[in-house]
């Protein structure tokens, strides 16, 4: 049994998965991280191994509390990975995006493979059915967006993610929520546009926090998985193991 550790600046993401099959999760404040795990071990007493993903900073103590009880693999670059990185930096390479990346190469063989992750940042990256990674791009998430409207102009609020009634807004808060929410589609759609044209076989697909909000709103056939990370981190856990 197998524990995944997705770790943010603000909150940390507990995974286990049993045989190859994720049967719990759940996330929580980076501050509550030992009592959490506490439980999580009575709760799964056969944990055997772990791997650690961390964006943010788990201190010494909170690393040696899983330390002491699991084989735990932090993951790095410097970890074996089934792909081909052509990346021009790869140690600058997000962990997250190598743990997307080995997902698909586990889930979708063989294939060109557009992996979106909607979140904080929203990532597109790219696999060629070759297996070779070749990057991708980064830009701004849903809230990143109405967070930045507000905190950069006087007078625009911060207002909660809502899907448009209308394309035309008539109010400050519809006209935000209009060139958010459809510039983040239109920018989505434009993309998985621009690869289809040169790879006609492109599979798609679109995870992360905002997956359930953004999937019905893409004209494109994606494949939508909002778990598509844990199962990347834990095939790279058990890829490490052998």
């Amino acid at each position: 049994m197998n524990l995944i550790v997705d770790v943010g600046n603000t909150y940390v993401k507990f995974a286990v998965f049993k045989s190859g099959d994720l049967i719990y999760k759940q996330n929580f404040k980076l501050n509550e991280f030992k009592e959490q795990y506490q439980t999580l071990k009575n709760d799964f007493p056969e944990l055997k191994k772990a791997i650690i993903s961390s964006v943010g900073h788990l201190s010494k103590d909170q690393i040696e509390l899983i330390t002491k009880d699991l084989n735990v693999i932090e993951l790095s670059t410097e970890l074996k990975f089934p792909f081909k990185n052509s990346y021009s930096t790869p140690k600058t390479l997000g962990v997250d995006r190598i743990a997307l990346v080995c997902s698909s190469v586990n889930q979708f063989p063989n294939k060109n493979v557009l992996i979106i992750d909607a979140g904080t940042c929203i990532t597109y990256d790219f696999i060629t059915k070759d297996n070779e990674y070749l990057g991708g791009a980064i830009s701004p998430g849903l809230r990143l967006r109405y967070k930045s409207l507000n905190n950069l102009t006087a007078n625009l609020p911060l207002l909660e993610t809502k899907l448009p009634t209308k394309r035309v807004g008539d109010s400050t808060e519809s006209s935000i929520h209009s060139g958010i929410v459809n510039g983040v589609i239109t920018e989505i759609n434009g993309i998985m546009d621009q690869y289809q044209q040169e790879y006609s076989d492109l599979t798609v697909i679109l995870t992360g926090g905002d997956t359930n909000f953004l999937s019905n709103q893409l004209k494109n056939s994606i494949f939508a998985n909002s778990n598509f990370l844990f199962e990347g981190l834990n095939f790279i856990l058990e890829y490490n193991s052998k």
